[in-house]
């Protein structure tokens, strides 16, 4: 096995990625980031005990966990290994104000899916706060449809946090998203669980359903019809034994990985292949990706999952519309490094939001791209590459810092594995977020021959 990193003593936290000769096997990636979120909260207003096995432990996550166990939800991690955890749940009326601010970390789910439910919970007071991107990031959006089912949300003069909740009664009523969101519609149907009567939510295009399926699953009295929800007052059933899917958006960089190394044939098991999240692979396959997704049946609600294969590939420019944009969202980054690798030129369209993430991920992808020789155009909704016609043309760049954005720090480390040169990430802690055995996952697969 090669060695498929190295760190820099004088900066612990720069790591250094260069291309092993060759990739095969099984990577293991962590439990879904944005289904682990979803759990512990419904856990936590279930009414008992629910089981959760597989649960990230990215630190998004734990900042959930800690957020719950402020607001008197004891949440125990009873198999540290196989991330199984326990949480004890009672119903939103004997949550308890916490006695300081809710930190919420990096981690935008946490923030606005909290906001949904303790808005909802009469005469519980929080404050919500986090590191210095979370503040950055634009709240207004998911505080202005609750407001308009009664809730008392404060922020700031510019629309972000710190956030400011006093929970009371909320209405319910008929609510026409602005921004195609999961985490907003999934902050309005949690509110609505609690409101007076039922809340219906319409998103402007349809975005991942990991809440729907999952409280359909808790039952939950819902009724869907396209980009449509309707959510009824009512109790959940506590999580028997629930297993959270592999995380699509860390498969992603295995698999776009596989596709550039010049010598890799890999596979991702158990991952989510949520047709909400599913949106690069065929992406990949239409830029003539050699990336094949195998599901066994299952229910109609049930969260899908299954198997990934990918193998090294040329491939070919893309374009990308608006309507694909809410399926790959998150992976929007790497699939602009493999643009970058392909023969002809790509366009992604429709890709605003992606200014508002961690980072302003736009301005991020074009400092990585132009630094490995790319030439890219962009506009405050579009971007358009020229691939430079295979992964051993682009030019050296050294080093990157992808600021407190884990998902660009992910994708600097893939074009210093798959690439001619070896490449330096720094800000490597910010990883930690999302896949803390990244790296190891890597190594676990890289051969020397």
């Amino acid at each position: 096995m090669s060695k498929v990193l190295s760190l820099n003593f004088q900066d612990v936290d720069s790591v250094q990625f260069g291309r092993p000769a060759q990739l095969a096997g099984v990577v293991t990636v962590p439990g879904d980031k944005s289904i682990s979120h979803r759990a512990l909260l419904l856990a936590a207003l279930a009414d008992g005990t629910s089981e959760i096995i597989g649960l990230s432990s990215g630190h998004d996550v734990l900042a959930t966990v800690r957020c719950l166990r402020q607001l008197g939800i004891d949440c125990e991690n009873t198999d540290t290994a196989k991330g199984v955890w326990r949480v004890h749940g009672r119903p939103l009326a004997q949550w308890v104000s916490p006695t300081a601010p809710l930190d919420c970390g990096n981690s935008g789910t946490t923030m606005r899916l909290l906001c949904g439910v303790l808005a909802a919970a009469p005469r519980l007071r929080a404050t919500l706060t986090g590191d210095r991107s979370l503040l950055q990031r634009p709240m207004l959006r998911v505080a202005q449809p609750l407001r308009t089912l009664g809730a008392h949300i404060d922020l700031q003069a510019n629309g972000s946090a710190p956030i400011v909740i006093t929970g009371q009664q909320l209405a319910g009523g008929y609510l026409e998203l602005a921004v195609a969101s999961a985490q907003i519609k999934s902050a309005v149907l949690l509110a609505g669980l609690h409101a007076s009567a039922p809340v219906r939510v319409t998103e402007p295009m349809a975005t991942r359903d990991h809440s729907e399926r999952m409280l359909t699953a808790m039952g939950a009295q819902l009724m869907m019809a396209p980009n449509t929800i309707t959510v009824g007052p009512g109790a959940l059933r506590p999580l028997t034994a629930y297993s959270v899917a592999g995380d699509p958006s860390a498969a992603a960089f295995a698999v776009a990985l596989a596709v550039l190394h010049p010598r890799a044939a890999l596979a991702v098991g158990e991952v989510s292949t949520n047709p909400g999240r599913s949106g690069y692979l065929s992406i990949l396959q239409r830029m003539g990706a050699s990336v094949r997704s195998t599901s066994p049946a299952l229910p109609p609600m049930a969260e899908p999952r299954g198997r990934i294969d990918a193998q090294s590939s040329s491939v070919v420019a893309v374009h990308i519309s608006e309507h694909e944009v809410p399926s790959c969202i998150d992976e929007l980054p790497i699939l602009a490094l493999c643009a970058a690798c392909a023969t002809g030129t790509s366009r992604f369209d429709g890709i605003a939001e992606l200014a508002v993430k961690e980072s302003d991920r736009i301005t991020a992808i074009y400092r990585l791209l132009t630094g490995l020789g790319v030439a890219v155009q962009f506009g405050d909704n579009w971007m358009q590459i020229q691939g430079v016609g295979g992964v051993d043309r682009l030019a050296p760049l050294g080093r990157f810092d992808p600021g407190l954005d884990h998902r660009m720090a992910f994708c600097a480390a893939v074009a210093g594995l798959a690439g001619p040169w070896p490449l330096e990430v720094q800000s490597w802690s910010t990883t930690q977020s999302s896949w803390p055995d990244f790296a190891s996952a890597i190594a676990a697969v890289s051969m020397a021959v």
